[in-house]
């Protein structure tokens, strides 16, 4: 397999949290090549677990036309200095109200390597307790979703989101 250099970027489209444009590349044999790109600031998931429920959340996802999405809980990396594990901590007391005292990575993978450079962040969040958080963003809808681990299998025909498919299976295989 060969390597390549960035020989140029040219931001398109710039919004609140990602970027459009393309960059060309050349290959070590010469050969140059164009890839359309999408910059993203990255984000988290949260695999909240009690000895029941993984916490999930319930949430309109216009983009996709989806009323009520069913996801882990999760948030972009979009605060200045935060570490992904801290953005997780945020957003866990941000979106369900709670907070954990444990946290463990589980994985880190790019949404879409073809044309973006998003990468997601999953935790493993347990000993969970209130916070007295949970102030979700004024223009976030989301419902808390204790959801029963005796129907996880459920809760994985039911999403359609990514991080939380890749994060519900990783929990279905841990509890083999």
């Amino acid at each position: 397999m060969s390597g390549y250099n960035l020989l140029a970027s040219d931001v398109k489209w710039e919004g609140a949290f990602l970027r459009a444009g393309v960059e060309r590349f050349r290959f070590d044999d010469g050969a140059e090549v164009t890839r359309e790109k999408v910059w993203h600031v990255g984000a988290v998931g949260i695999v909240a677990l009690d000895d029941d429920h993984v916490w999930l959340t319930r949430q309109p996802r216009e983009v996709v036309g989806a009323t009520a999405s069913l996801e882990i809980p999760a948030g972009k990396l979009d605060a200045p200095d935060e570490s992904p594990l801290q953005t997780a901590q945020r957003e866990l007391g941000e979106e369900i109200g709670k907070q954990a005292g444990s946290w463990q990575e589980i994985k880190s993978f790019y949404t879409s390597p073809g044309f973006s450079d998003e990468r997601v962040w999953l935790f493993l969040a347990t000993d969970l307790s209130d916070s007295g958080v949970g102030e979700a963003d004024e223009d976030e809808r989301i419902e808390v979703v204790p959801w029963p681990m005796a129907r996880l299998d459920d809760a994985i025909a039911e999403s359609d989101d990514a991080k939380t498919l890749i994060a519900l299976l990783w929990l279905s295989a841990r509890r083999r």
